[in-house]
């Protein structure tokens, strides 16, 4: 029987992460994947001749050089990787549409901090305490306790709308929690698209994944593609031996788990397996892509990256009640990124809504189909009233569209319910009831390409290497 010092179940970016650490230090490490490609919840993949980003709309907690305590620096020095090599190309603006208000924004704070000061007059020193309480706060901690960010907020914000435009980046960019956030999260989250910001790979997700494998590679970690982990064995409070998918079983002194809390205790027997559905995320997402010849300055779309709206009077971040929530959701256009020189071949526009699992996965595959079908147009719709007047038409303009659903997620992840963002329960020092198997990535708590990469160092740090 195969033995390794450290077993990771699952190649997405936190898993990588964590292997490459680990490999540095001469650890004899392996990652085992189900499926084909790397990536996990930030891959690609191709259709008809082109390729498609999977998770990936715009890298956060992009700093400029130099900036050592950024997270994004600080996972390059300990992943060895050349800050150059990511190839970043920073956002031109994003933009937070309410109906009648926007809060334009960059990667300069002080520009997003004018933008509510003249839009939210009364509001500015309210909101310039809640940017303090931010920053005294110390999120390199694993164990605070729970605080509601919405309190934190209305401690210093006494107008609702500034409140729900704050918080509706935050949640459709990383908050597994419905209509609420742990204000730990909310800090993290807060830094990473306003204080810090947007950045994009001219090639998308799929050059830093070949930089990580290859730093893997080098590293001398082992990688076994398409042949996942079916069971973790557990005796005595520990895991005694992995099951992989084609039969063939493995030992590990220390097993990291970066397919999400629920997912694993899944894959545990005896003991935790009955816990797994209750811990699930209730919060899934659908996803239109559309490609067109035109670039998005012909039609009128070449300034916001990022656009996340909303059309109630109120912000609500929770579970669909139809197969599509429409009166909320974010437009990506990965055009709208500096290139220099460079620049996409064809524009792009994709549109995230929330969506309902049980309502996806309850068709049969005609009706399945068919509200694809249906709901593609209306979920364009839905994203077209806060986009600027042009002439662009989805349907006769569009030259290739896709489109995912909470149904996709589970098929292609494994994530319970399709849930993205995880478990609303998280283990913030990574721990599990078995004493050598540890959580990295979402269900850690850190999101996003940035945060799943420093979960996975910060969990290998403190529980293969310390």
């Amino acid at each position: 029987m195969e033995r390794y010092d450290v077993a990771i179940i699952g190649a997405g970016m936190s898993g990588i992460a964590a292997g490459i650490r680990l490999a540095h230090f001469g650890k004899k490490v392996c990652i085992f994947e189900r499926h084909y490609a790397p990536g996990g919840l930030n891959s690609f993949y191709a259709k008809d001749g082109r390729k498609y980003d999977v998770g990936l709309h715009a890298m956060t907690n992009f700093v400029k050089p130099g900036v050592k305590r950024a997270p994004l620096n600080r996972i390059l020095r300990q992943l060895r990787i050349a800050r150059e090599d990511l190839m970043l190309c920073e956002q031109r603006r994003s933009r937070v549409a309410f109906p009648g208000v926007d809060l334009c924004f960059n990667n300069e704070f002080a520009f997003f901090e004018s933008e509510i000061a003249k839009t939210f007059p009364k509001q500015i020193d309210g909101f310039r305490k809640l940017v303090e309480a931010i920053q005294a706060f110390d999120d390199s901690v694993f164990d605070y306790p729970y605080q509601s960010a919405r309190e934190v907020v209305r401690g210093c914000v006494s107008d609702p709308l500034l409140e729900d435009m704050i918080f509706c980046p935050l949640m459709y960019y990383g908050s597994s929690t419905e209509d609420d956030m742990d204000f730990g999260q909310f800090v993290v989250m807060f830094k990473s698209i306003f204080l810090e910001g947007f950045a994009r790979p001219l090639e998308g997700i799929r050059n830093i994944i070949r930089l990580l494998l290859k730093r893997y590679k080098e590293a001398g970690g082992i990688r076994k593609m398409n042949n996942g982990v079916a069971k973790i064995a557990i005796a005595g409070g520990k895991v005694e031996r992995l099951v992989l998918d084609s039969g063939e079983e493995i030992e590990a002194d220390v097993v990291l788990s970066s397919v999400g809390l629920p997912e694993t205790f899944d894959l545990c027997a005896p003991g935790l397996e009955s816990s797994a559905e209750k811990n699930a995320g209730r919060l899934a997402f659908t996803e239109t892509i559309s490609v067109f010849k035109k670039q998005p300055d012909d039609f009128g779309w070449g300034e916001d990256a990022i656009v996340f709206f909303n059309a109630r009077d109120r912000f609500a971040y929770r579970q669909a009640e139809d197969a599509v929530d429409l009166t909320s959701g974010e437009i990506c256009v990965p055009n709208n990124f500096d290139y220099g020189d460079d620049q996409l071949a064809e524009g792009v526009v994709r549109v995230t809504c929330l969506a309902n699992h049980d309502t996806w996965t309850s068709y049969a595959d005609e009706e399945y189909v068919e509200a694809k079908e249906q709901w593609r147009p209306r979920i364009c719709a839905a994203a077209r009233e806060f986009m600027p007047d042009s002439s662009l038409d989805f349907d006769s303009d569009c030259i290739a569209q896709d489109m995912f659903t909470p149904k996709t997620v589970v098929r292609y992840t494994g994530r319970k319910r399709g849930a993205i963002y995880g478990a609303p329960q998280k283990s913030k020092d990574g721990t599990t009831p078995v004493s050598n198997l540890f959580i990295c990535g979402t269900d850690q708590g850190f999101l996003g390409i940035v945060g799943s990469m420093l979960s996975g160092i910060a969990m290998a740090n403190t529980h293969a290497l310390r």
